[in-house]
C-alpha cells in the first residue's frame, strides 16, 4: 500500500481512538517514513526538517494568545457581556420573546464572529458570555443546539473567509504558505488576494446551514429545568471592575492598529506585538508584565502550536518518502478525466482527516502537499485549488468531537448538565455545516 494512505489512516485512528494528535502525528510519520522505504534516521531527519516549517505558526498563535490575554485584563469583553446580559434580561420582561430570541442568537453569532478576528480571543469569551445567558434562554424556551450552532458557525467561518486574527494564520501563514510550497515545484502560484475570494462561496455554504439550523431546524420551543450552574466559577459570577477610560480608549486604538498591521503586512504576530504595546502603554499591564502575559498567551495556545509543529514535520516526511507522486499517478489512474469525482474524494478524506485531528488548521500541512500536485494533474485552476485545501481542511472542523468549535460551546451551555456534547453540539453542527461544505466546496471547485 502507498505510504502516505498509510500513515494518515494511522494518525486519523489514533487521533480518534482518543491519543494525543501530537504523538499521533509522530507515530504517523514514522510508520509513513519507514514503509515508504526511508530508515529511521532518514524518517527522522526529515521530520526534524519540517518541523521548522511549523516555528512561525505556533509563534503567530504564542502572540495571539498573549494579544487575547492583555485584552481581557482590559475588561472589554466582560463589559460588552454585561451589556448583553442586562439587555436580554430586561426584554425577557416584555412580551416580545420572539424577537428577543432573535436578537440574543444575533448577538451571539456577532461575539463570535469578533472572537476569531476582531477581538482575537477564540473561545475564551463563552465561559463568561453563556452560563449568565442559560436563565434568559430558558425563559424563552430557546433550543440550546441552535445556540451551538450560532457559536460554532462564528467560531469557524471567520477565520477562513477574513484575513485578520485567526483568519490570518489560516489563510496567510498556513494556507498560502502550504500551498506555494507544494506548489512552486509545479509552477503554481498563489496570491495574497486570491484566499478570501476563493473561500467566499464555501462559507456561504456555512451561512446556509446556520440559516437552516435557526430558522427551522431548531426553531421550535424546548424547555430545561431550572438547575444551578455548578461549574460557573466565583470570577465570571462575579461583576468585573469596571475598566478605566484610558484603558478602554487603549483598547479600541489596539484593536484598529493591530488588524489594520495584519491586513497591511499579512503577518499576526506584527500586528499582535503592536497592539501588546498599546495595551501596555494604556495601563493595562505593566512592561514588566509582558513574560508573565506571553507565559498565559502561550500556555492557552501551546497545544494547537505543537500540532501546527507536528504536522509540518509529518507532511515533510510524506515529501521525502516520494509516495506522494505515486498516490497521484494511481488516483488519476483511477478516476481518469473525472474532475468531479477527484474533487469530491478529496472534500471527503480532508473530512476525514479532520474529525480525527480535531483542527483544520493542523490538516493543511498534511493534505496540501498530496492535493496540491493532485488538483495540477487534474486541470483545477489556482482559485479552485485554493478551495479544494482550503474547504477540505475546514470540513470536520464543525462536527469533530475533538474540536474547539464544538468543546467551547458545549463547555458554555452544558454548566447546568442539560446539553449533550455528541448529540446537542458534535451531531448538529456537523449536519448543518459540513454537508453545506461539500456541496458549496465541489461547486466551487469546478466553477472557479
Amino acid at each position: 500500500m502507498n505510504a502516505v494512505i498509510i500513515a494518515v489512516l494511522v494518525m486519523v485512528a489514533l487521533s480518534l481512538a482518543r491519543v494525543s494528535v501530537v504523538f499521533a502525528l509522530i507515530v504517523g510519520a514514522l510508520v509513513g517514513g519507514l514503509v515508504g522505504g526511508l530508515s529511521l534516521d532518514q524518517t527522522l531527519e526529515a521530520f526534524n526538517d519540517g518541523v521548522g516549517g511549523g516555528a512561525q505558526v505556533a509563534l503567530a498563535y504564542a502572540t495571539l494568545g498573549a494579544f487575547a490575554v492583555a485584552i481581557s485584563r482590559s475588561g472589554l469583553p466582560d463589559m460588552l457581556a454585561n451589556v448583553l446580559i442586562r439587555m436580554l434580561g430586561k426584554e425577557t420582561n416584555a412580551a416580545h420573546h420572539d424577537r428577543v430570541k432573535w436578537v440574543l442568537l444575533a448577538a451571539v453569532v456577532l461575539v463570535a464572529i469578533m472572537s476569531q478576528n476582531a477581538i482575537p480571543v477564540h473561545i475564551a469569551f463563552i465561559p463568561v458570555l453563556i452560563p449568565p445567558l442559560l436563565a434568559v434562554m430558558n425563559r424563552l424556551g430557546l433550543d440550546r443546539r441552535a445556540v451551538a450552532c450560532a457559536l460554532t458557525f462564528g467560531l469557524t467561518a471567520p477565520y477562513m473567509l477574513l484575513p485578520v486574527g485567526f483568519g490570518a494564520i489560516f489563510l496567510n501563514d498556513i494556507l498560502l504558505a502550504n500551498l506555494n510550497s507544494a506548489g512552486e515545484p509545479l509552477g503554481l502560484e498563489i496570491s495574497r488576494e486570491m484566499l478570501p475570494m476563493a473561500m467566499a462561496i464555501p462559507v456561504g455554504g456555512m451561512l446556509v446551514g446556520l440559516v437552516v439550523a435557526l430558522t427551522f431546524s431548531y426553531r421550535g420551543r424546548r424547555d430545561y429545568a431550572a438547575k444551578p450552574l455548578a461549574n460557573t466559577s466565583a470570577e465570571h459570577s462575579a461583576t468585573p471592575a469596571k475598566p478605566h477610560t484610558l484603558g478602554l480608549i487603549m483598547s479600541g486604538v489596539a484593536i484598529v492598529a493591530a488588524l489594520g498591521l495584519q491586513l497591511y503586512s499579512g503577518s499576526m504576530i506584527l500586528g499582535g506585538l503592536v497592539g501588546i504595546g498599546l495595551l501596555s502603554l494604556g495601563g493595562i499591564f505593566k512592561w514588566r508584565e509582558a513574560d508573565d502575559l506571553f507565559t498565559s498567551g502561550m500556555r492557552m495556545m501551546a497545544l494547537i502550536g505543537f500540532i501546527m509543529i507536528s504536522a509540518a514535520g509529518f507532511a515533510e516526511v510524506m515529501k521525502t518518502t516520494g509516495d506522494i507522486d505515486t498516490l497521484v499517478a494511481g488516483a488519476v489512474d483511477l478516476f481518469g478525466d473525472n474532475r468531479g469525482l477527484a474533487a469530491l474524494v478529496m472534500l471527503l478524506v480532508g473530512l476525514f482527516i479532520t474529525l480525527g485531528i480535531g483542527s483544520s488548521f493542523s490538516t493543511i500541512p498534511i493534505i496540501a502537499a498530496i492535493f496540491v500536485p493532485l488538483a495540477v494533474q487534474f486541470g483545477f485552476s489556482p482559485m479552485a485549488t485554493v478551495v479544494l485545501v482550503g474547504t477540505a481542511a475546514a470540513l470536520g472542523d464543525a462536527g469533530s468531537p475533538a474540536s474547539d468549535s464544538t468543546l467551547g460551546p458545549t463547555a458554555g451551555l452544558n454548566v447546568d448538565g442539560q446539553h449533550d456534547h455528541m448529540w446537542d453540539s458534535v451531531v448538529p453542527t456537523f449536519l448543518h455545516y459540513n454537508l453545506p461544505l461539500i456541496g458549496f466546496g465541489w461547486l466551487a471547485a469546478m466553477t472557479l
